[in-house]
């Protein structure tokens, strides 16, 4: 099983498309994806994964080993069989391009497409822009609050699994970080890669000196010290006076890691060894267990800290691990749905927001209403694959992350809070108010 098998699904998915293919329902069908609230203590988050939901969308087939195992579950008849063996997506979408803030009830996508198609591609759909929005969403919040500082994605191994690893990447990475220590990040993605030592690689040296130099002279243009395995700031000595025969040999000292105990006070200590050695260009990089809130800290006590790698929390979005998303049926055979479940209702119908500045260009308030209903403001989703085709050009990763900094900084300062942020102004058109109405007025 790979992540481009059409059998990553739920099978309710099956089931259903069985259902349709019988009763013959294979009429356009509109459905959007949106997220019904914020996580406590967010204000905004931020679109991601559309780059891996149009490559899944372009690839959507079933193999004919799939459709073997299909038929030996004995719970699909031969004609149903015969119709995924032939299946493809051949639909539109629209999307926020990736980067995008965005708020509650406003779709950031809308799946245009034969019924059947629409619907099997819901679960890997949601799955994939689920996660890196979850992600790109929690790098954002550090990224704003240490915008001047070195951020690296450090949570590889505390991911759920490669594909996550390696998309938390991509998603920091879009989100204003500055690199990952994913080494495949690096061939996949063309994200710069960041790597230090570990302990271990201390502790194999039967003196802390001898490990420093055998590493700076095994990467001699990246020379960061992690000082910590033993006694914080002797290692930092250490370092200071082994720089000068380093320099006599052409290799500089890049920086120096922390990884434990009170990062501020240990900052500061070194700084104060290393600018005292002769070291004041010499950096600070610190890691372990850093999120946005230790990140707010560090900088409010003005610890002389350069950079961080940032990684549990981060990878797991570990104070909000999910996002309280939905992809669900608007407009079918040309007539608008709505679901009105306790709690779970929907807006229906095709539908565009649009977003309103201040005269100094930070957001507003946004607009969510009928597709082709007149409306000021910007249009936010736009068409990125039609016929099954995508739409070129599509933007780089380099692109999107200038995108999503510029969006980031249109944020009113209010919404830039960790914690008791107010609610953004989205406005539901009374075009859109009055479709619910009718619709709930024509069905039972």
């Amino acid at each position: 099983m790979t992540e481009n098998s059409a059998l990553l699904t739920d099978m309710y998915q099956l089931t259903m498309l069985q259902g349709y293919y019988e009763q013959g329902m294979e009429e356009t069908a509109v459905f959007e994806f949106f997220v019904r609230k914020l996580p406590e203590n967010r204000g905004y988050l931020v679109a991601a994964g559309l780059e891996q939901l149009l490559a899944y969308l372009e690839r959507l087939r079933f193999a004919p080993e799939e459709i073997e195992w299909l038929a030996d579950t004995r719970r699909f008849k031969p004609a149903v069989l015969d119709r995924l063996a032939v299946l493809s997506f051949t639909g539109d979408v629209h999307a926020m391009p990736e980067g995008t803030v965005f708020f509650p009830n406003e779709p950031i996508l809308r799946i245009t497409a034969p019924l059947p198609e629409a619907q099997l591609i819901e679960s890997r759909l949601i799955n994939l822009l689920h996660f890196q929005t979850l992600i790109a969403s929690k790098a954002a919040r550090s990224v704003l609050t240490a915008e001047d500082k070195l951020l690296v994605d450090f949570g590889m191994r505390r991911a759920h699994g490669s594909e996550a690893a390696l998309l938390a990447a991509r998603a920091s990475y879009l989100a204003g970080f500055d690199g990952s220590a994913t080494v495949s990040a690096g061939l996949s993605f063309g994200i710069p890669v960041y790597g230090t030592m570990a302990h271990s690689f201390v502790q194999t040296h039967s003196q802390e000196s001898q490990a420093f130099v055998h590493f700076a002279l095994a990467n001699p243009d990246n020379v960061v010290l992690l000082i910590d395995t033993y006694d914080t700031e002797k290692g930092a000595q250490k370092v200071v006076d082994l720089a000068p025969s380093l320099l006599e040999q052409g290799i500089q000292i890049k920086g120096v890691r922390l990884d434990s105990g009170d990062l501020a006070d240990h900052a500061r200590k070194v700084r104060t060894i290393l600018d005292r050695g002769g070291l004041q260009d010499t950096t600070i990089f610190a890691s372990g267990s850093i999120d946005e809130y230790k990140l707010d800290n560090l900088i409010t006590r003005n610890a002389p800290i350069d950079g961080f790698g940032i990684g549990t929390h981060l990878d797991t979005s570990a104070d909000a691990p999910y996002l309280d998303g939905a992809y669900k049926l608007q407009e079918y055979a040309g007539i608008a749905r709505r679901k009105r479940s306790e709690g779970k209702a929907t807006w229906p119908g095709r539908k565009q927001v649009y977003r309103h500045y201040n005269a100094s260009g930070v957001m507003s308030f946004d607009t969510v209403t009928l597709a082709d209903a007149p409306c000021s403001g910007q249009p936010l989703l736009q068409t990125v694959m039609h016929g099954g085709t995508v739409v070129p050009p599509r933007p780089k990763l380099i692109e999107i992350r200038d995108y999503t900094r510029d969006q980031l900084h249109g944020l009113p300062a209010a919404l830039r809070k960790l914690s008791d942020t107010p609610d953004y102004p989205v406005i539901i058109s009374s075009e859109l108010q009055a479709l619910a109405n009718k619709v709930d007025e024509q069905t039972t």
